[in-house]
């Protein structure tokens, strides 16, 4: 019986220590939210909203990476805050197509900022060319990684 290989000194696995890059940004972004009384998960959501207006709520929970369920509170949440806007009916299907209000585009506004900030100093190691094959490399084992699955 061959004995799979194991990972080894984890500081030389890439994928540990993407998860710590990772968890590290998730918890700057939370930091610099919940003043704009935002989770992580609701900001995502505001932000794909500002680029791309209409969206159903099974379309932002799959590019948000979370459940349609978990999505469905994102969404209740900011609705109850009046960011956002969902028709009381689905103009065609079930659908119901999510549009920011003024208040919701000022408020992704705000957090976009902090966002950047924290963007900006998490990768202040790199140069602008590293950040951006870092972003390159990323994105193709992000779409290895679609396409495999």
């Amino acid at each position: 019986m061959e004995q799979e290989e194991i990972v080894g000194d984890l500081d030389q696995s890439v994928g540990y220590v993407l998860k710590q890059v990772q968890a590290s940004l998730h918890t700057a972004m939370d930091e610099v939210l919940r003043p704009l009384g935002l989770t992580v998960a609701q900001y995502a959501c505001l932000e794909l909203l500002g680029q791309h207006s209409g969206l159903s709520n099974s379309e932002l929970a799959r590019r948000a990476f979370v459940t349609r369920q978990s999505m469905n509170l994102v969404l209740r949440r900011l609705q109850e805050r009046g960011l956002l806007t969902r028709p009381a009916h689905a103009p065609h299907g079930r659908a119901l197509p999510t549009e920011l209000t003024r208040a919701g585009q000022s408020t992704l506004r705000e957090a976009s900022v902090a966002v950047r900030a924290v963007e900006q100093q998490l990768f202040s190691p790199l140069s602008q060319a590293q950040q951006r094959r870092l972003r390159e490399d990323l994105a193709a084992c992000a779409a290895a990684a679609i396409a495999n699955y």
